[in-house]
């Protein structure tokens, strides 16, 4: 059996914004569909993101719903060519759940990733093996060869952070997670002394919240918050043992809450930066 086609992130918000037009316009599927010459069926999939929609019938859709604009219709080409964009990322698709997918889509395509920390450092900051340790203890059960395959990946990962136009990356990190031990106390001196370099560095800002900072803003875990380019919304991402959820504006206020809030009680940067290096010699 075939396995069944997933809608990304990218197709569901290009549909989402074909279905927004075509309500504002008036139309019936049934109508968009005779002037596609398609049928009903296939523009439901692309409002739905399941059938991703291809160019030429886009341009005909922007000109049915009198999308005149040039900044909007440039937008919603551009979207589309995401859509069918191929990254290095697909290659993994196999290995790992699809909302993994649409993650390092986001982490590669984002301006601004804002991290909140409260149990381990995130993937983009890992050594190879804190990263193991951690995958490890997640999934227990892993053959080795899935552990080698999802290690891979999040080693990949971390390459947009060395790209020319790196995103730019706000860490708030709770002290445990510089407490609590991931692998052996080697793995945990190595790790920090790393994360020690990046927040000596330009484009990572990390920042600690203090056991002395009280009460946190929010006692939900960890979350990031992602800042897309045009056309894209901001998403904020949480992850459970049951899955990863994704939210949208203006859903996703109360993450923004949440991390200022937790920002308005963290240490400096650079006093960040002296707890971090104070705690990698003490796992030595």
């Amino acid at each position: 059996m075939a396995p069944r086609q997933r809608a990304t992130l990218r197709s569901q918000w290009l549909g989402q914004q074909l279905r927004d037009l075509r309500d504002g316009s008036g139309l019936m599927l049934k109508e968009v569909a005779e002037y596609l010459q398609r049928d009903p069926g296939t523009v439901s999939r692309f409002e739905s993101g399941f059938y991703p929609i291809r160019r030429p019938d886009l341009m005909a859709l922007l000109d049915l719903y009198s999308v005149s604009n040039r900044r909007r219709r440039e937008a919603l080409l551009q979207l589309s060519e995401d859509v069918w964009q191929k990254g290095w990322w697909d290659g993994y698709s196999s290995d790992v759940v699809g909302s993994l997918i649409d993650y390092v889509w986001l982490e590669a395509r984002a301006m601004h990733i804002r991290s909140f920390a409260a149990f381990v450092i995130p993937g983009l900051l890992q050594t190879p093996a804190y990263a193991e340790s951690v995958i490890r203890a997640n999934d227990p059960e892993a053959t080795p060869e899935q552990i080698e395959r999802w290690l891979e990946l999040r080693m990949a990962r971390q390459q947009v952070l060395d790209r020319d136009d790196p995103p730019r990356l706000s860490v708030i990190m709770d002290e445990a997670v510089l407490r609590r031990q991931i692998g052996d106390p080697a793995t945990m001196a190595a790790q920090l002394h790393r994360l020690a370099l990046y927040a000596a560095g330009p484009t990572v800002d990390i920042r600690i919240l203090p056991f002395r900072a009280g009460t946190p803003a929010s006692t939900y875990g960890p979350f990031e918050i992602f800042e897309l380019p045009d056309p894209f919304p901001e998403v904020a991402y949480t992850e459970t043992m049951a899955g990863a959820l994704y939210v949208e504006s203006p859903d996703n206020k109360r993450f923004f809450r949440a991390y200022d809030g937790h920002e308005s009680l963290t240490l400096s940067p650079v006093d960040s930066a002296k707890l971090i290096s104070t705690a990698a010699d003490e796992w030595q």
